[in-house]
């Protein structure tokens, strides 16, 4: 037998300006990774310039660290990473002040996901303290608004996305399920308490169990909404599919994914107010990027069908993405609040930018994977120093996918920067066997390549 191999070295792809590409609203790998890009370093900016509006252990910026985190996965710029260490470092990696509050643990999300990559104990060794105690307490209280009961259980929709993932990233960094099965319980216990089962949505908390929007339906707000379903899909994205538990929380998912798609507006977006629109006529991008990137992961995980969602998120990154001013501002922000209220165009807060990025990052891998007669390969380096990764793939694998089977006729592509990749194809009596290629990965960098044919 006779072996060849084949090194084929492609010229880097040519990219435009950094401002021109960011601005385009066609939808590319290329395109979602720059807008992200643009967003993240704008907010960065603003905060090491103007200053941080609320302290970096609130729920504000605990919110925000979610999205940098998942920016900072597919930057492949360790720097985004050192940015959120220095926070941890200057949280002296300790949560808020009311320690059962679910808004000031919101922040151990951060630590426990940067302690998967760094494995430092100081990240998570106080969170970890708290998280114990949570663990051990009886939570047998009413979720009446009353008596100050959101300092001590999750009695407002909001806290389903600050404490359900914390303790759930917390059992992906320690191995240790309790955390993870005392979230599922007091996730469920305020379900009981705030879900509608005849409108598929949350109520905020109890002061809005009878209220009326102003065209007589009910008051579900549309960020609390979105808090929702991402603290879903960020709690099922640590549970192991033979959890207990796991059935009941995709079967929520879907029926609020269901009901969420049906009341998105034309423009792409999900108002202020879900039943009343007309009376919160922008778009809102908070509660948007949240839904948003809760149905992308859906589609990611096959919870929810292409054909049927995939027009969805498209069409609310483009609303959101058109939100973005040519600086990286994120505007149509609603300010901090408990309910539906205006927002306009010079509007932005921190959890906003979180939701853009955590949204950003699922849309990517979504966009590439429903590329036709493409192969995509994800390459991630968990470890927490850079590392150059090689890869191998079958021959026989990505002839499934691409048609052109020709060696000279393959390229690597890398799906975020569109950059060439140098590849090497062996072959065997001229029988093409594997495609190979290497590339250099940051800490905690996760990467897609495309295979595709000339």
């Amino acid at each position: 037998m006779r072996k060849q191999t084949f090194l084929i070295f492609l010229i880097p792809l040519l990219l435009g300006a950094g401002a021109a590409r960011s601005q385009t609203t066609k939808l590319s790998g290329e395109s979602i990774f720059y807008q992200m890009k643009k967003v993240a370093d704008w907010q960065w900016k603003s905060l090491e310039t103007a200053g941080w509006k609320n302290p970096k252990k609130d729920w504000t910026s605990g919110a925000m660290y979610t999205g940098m985190m998942a920016w900072a996965k597919l930057a492949n710029d360790e720097i985004y990473y050192r940015k959120l260490i220095q926070v941890g470092e200057d949280n002296k990696w300790e949560v808020g002040r009311y320690r059962h509050f679910a808004d000031d643990y919101c922040v151990g999300q951060l630590y426990s996901q940067l302690y998967t990559i760094y494995k430092d104990p100081e990240y998570i060794a106080n969170f970890k303290a708290l998280a114990d105690t949570i663990t051990m307490l009886p939570h047998t209280e009413g979720l009446e608004w009353k008596n100050r009961i959101h300092l001590r259980e999750w009695a407002w929709c909001d806290a389903l996305f600050m404490g359900p993932p914390a303790l759930g990233y917390l059992t992906a960094a320690t191995a240790d399920p309790k955390y993870r099965d005392k979230s599922v319980q007091l996730w469920n216990k305020s379900t009981e308490y705030l879900y509608d089962k005849e409108e598929d949505l949350f109520y905020r908390d109890s002061r809005y169990f009878g209220k009326k929007e102003k065209n007589g339906k009910k008051v579900f707000w549309g960020r609390g909404n979105g808090w929702v379903i991402g603290g879903l899909v960020r709690v099922l994205s640590v549970m192991p599919e033979t959890h207990p538990e796991r059935k009941n929380l995709e079967q929520l998912f879907v029926r609020m994914s269901e009901k969420l798609a049906a009341l998105q507006q034309p423009d792409g977006s999900w108002h202020a107010s879900l039943l009343d629109p007309e009376s919160y006529p922008s778009k809102e991008t908070s509660g948007t990027g949240f839904i948003c990137y809760a149905m992308a992961w859906g589609i990611n995980n096959h919870l929810l069908a292409d054909k049927k969602y995939l027009p969805v998120v498209n069409k609310a990154w483009l609303a959101m993405t058109t939100a973005v001013h040519p600086d990286g501002k994120l505007g149509y922000v609603q300010a901090q609040g408990a309910a539906p209220d205006k927002v306009g165009y010079d509007d932005t807060d921190v959890y906003g930018v979180g939701a853009f990025l955590l949204a950003g990052s699922e849309m990517l891998p979504l966009y590439l994977n429903h590329k036709e007669k493409v192969f995509i390969k994800e390459v991630y380096n968990g470890t927490a120093a850079a590392k150059r990764m090689s890869v191998a793939l079958n021959w026989s694998d990505l002839a499934k996918k691409i048609k052109k089977k020709k060696p000279k006729n393959i390229f690597v592509r890398d799906g975020a920067t569109g950059e060439f990749i140098p590849v090497v194809i062996t072959s065997v009596n001229e029988v093409p066997q594997a495609l190979r290629f290497s590339v250099d990965l940051s800490s905690g960098t996760s990467r897609y390549f495309q295979i595709s044919a000339k």
